[in-house]
């Protein structure tokens, strides 16, 4: 059984980053809600509670009973989870007359503790909070402070249990992943999970859950569902098959070139000409979620199709990957986009879901594509949407719409890749507004489309920065698509970040 450590998430916007910052020391941990803490805690190794937007004393709080772990597994509960750790146990968690944010300077007041080893006097720590602990409870031993906060860190003595109220997982805590590589050497896990040894363990449970059991995969090009074809190609080989789909919302020439791309993966592939079917379907819509629905829908409608032409076919196979999860539903119920390719099947399908890529960031897939083998020019393609251009162009959907979008967004990639700016940038794509304004191209006036711009840097899709390319180069974009494409003749940049705004428009 993986050994591993469990991320109890109350709701902390960097949660996530936690989940990250312990993977990136070769330890594999998972992140489950507040409130599903398995009753079988075989295989767990030690638990961190993560922070929460709530105050422990709030009636909206997520709370759970800790004294259910306390003594049995290694904790480091982490701002709200420190502060729970003392609330429900006797001390006291009270409001912060102005609220803890910044850098703050650690004073290490137990330098041998074991989560303190190595961590320098005065190492930078973030806070974010706005509470503060006023009273330990018995048994808890301070063993750092700051100048603001007295309780910065604490240990229960008897127990292997830990609280901070900084958070370490951030880039502003210098010493942060040290803490947290002291908390994984408390747990006694070896550090050895690498992409090697995902592939190695995740073909073995494929090749047990499958057997000898046919699988159909949707193929969408990118970097996750080509790698889980690779993936279950490798445990269960000529019983997975492969379905391209062409709803004529793909980039221009992408389904040819995709086919091509597949060749060498040695996988069954079969293309579907779909375009009709969408366009139709997607007439007149304009609300994005409905268009992802509708789209998502027709994928499921084509592969029960599909299914239907060939024999004993029992799972369905998803590209999804962990932010696809965390997006699609938080743990406050808040959905922000549905995705296509998360959830459940229709039961009309008769066919069981198998996701190998469930737990692994983009940077992670990225590595297991690349340790299986696979061409780097298929694992380093920016991301694309399994809507594909239904949610870059705004509004309702035509024909003439997308293929407007495809000739802007050909230049745009094709530019970026000649200006050797493709591979600095996390996800870059056109969108086309449901607006015109008013041009002038000779001297005839013009009536006609905007396209806005969108690249981003991230490393994992959770947040990202808008990417400051050129102006040269956004000079060239803009007089080449407002020269070449007909019916556009405005094109804008985006500079807005996640958070708060989303990588796609849509």
């Amino acid at each position: 059984m993986q050994e591993k450590i469990l991320i109890l998430d109350f709701g902390s916007q960097t949660t996530q980053l936690i989940g990250r910052r312990v993977r990136e020391l070769n330890t594999y941990c998972e992140i489950v809600p507040y409130n599903k803490l398995p009753e079988d805690l075989k295989g767990i190794r030690g638990i961190i509670l993560s922070g929460s937007p709530y105050s422990v004393y709030d009636e909206k709080a997520f709370r759970t009973d800790l004294s259910l772990i306390r003594g049995k597994l290694p904790i480091l509960g982490i701002c709200f989870g420190a502060q729970s750790l003392v609330h429900q146990f006797g001390g006291k968690v009270e409001p912060c007359d102005s609220r803890e944010y910044g850098r703050a300077h650690l004073n290490i007041v137990e330098p041998k503790d074991p989560l303190m080893r190595g961590i320098n006097e005065g190492s930078t720590v973030w806070m974010s909070h706005g509470d503060t602990i006023t009273k330990i409870p018995e048994k808890y031993r301070l063993i750092a402070s700051t100048g603001d906060v007295p309780a910065a860190a604490f240990h229960i003595d008897g127990e292997q249990t830990w609280g901070v109220q900084f958070h370490p997982e951030v880039f502003h805590s210098e010493q942060g992943t040290l803490l947290l590589e002291n908390f994984i050497d408390i747990c006694g896990i070896k550090g050895n999970w690498t992409a090697a040894s995902f592939i190695e363990s995740t073909v073995a449970e494929l090749k047990e859950q499958l057997g000898n059991d046919k699988v159909i995969l949707a193929l969408s090009g990118g970097v996750d569902s080509s790698v889980t074809a690779v993936l279950l190609h490798k445990a269960i080989g000529k019983n997975l098959t492969c379905i391209f789909v062409d709803h004529g919302l793909l980039r221009k020439n992408e389904f040819e070139n995709v086919m091509h791309d597949y060749e060498h993966l040695g996988l069954n592939v079969i293309g579907v000409n779909a375009k009709e079917k969408f366009f139709s379907a997607l007439k007149g819509v304009t609300d994005p979620e409905e268009k992802r629905k509708i789209i998502g829908r027709g994928f499921i409608e084509v592969f029960d199709e599909e299914a239907h032409k060939l024999k004993d076919i029992k799972w369905l196979g998803q590209g999804t990957i962990y932010p696809d999860v965390i997006e699609s539903l938080s743990i406050t119920g808040m959905v922000i986009k549905s995705h296509h390719n998360v959830g459940g099947l229709p039961e009309k399908m008769h066919l069981k879901l198998v996701e190998p890529l469930r737990l692994l960031f983009k940077d992670e897939v990225r590595r297991v594509g690349l340790e299986l083998g696979m061409m780097p020019h298929l694992i380093h393609r920016h991301p694309f949407p399994g809507p594909g251009l239904g949610i870059r162009v705004l509004g309702d959907i035509t024909e003439e719409k997308v293929t407007i979008l495809q000739n802007a967004d050909d230049i745009y990639m094709s530019l970026m890749r000649e200006w050797d700016l493709y591979k600095d940038i996390w996800q870059a794509g056109a969108i086309l507004l449901p607006i015109k304004s008013v041009g002038v191209m000779g001297d005839e006036r013009t009536y006609e489309y905007t396209i806005a711009l969108r690249a981003v840097t991230s490393t994992d899709a959770m947040t990202a920065d808008w990417a400051h390319l050129p102006y040269e180069f956004l000079a060239k974009v803009s007089n080449e698509i407002i020269n070449k494409v007909r019916g556009v003749n405005r094109v804008v940049y985006d500079i807005s970040s996640k958070p708060p705004s989303t990588i796609e428009w849509e």
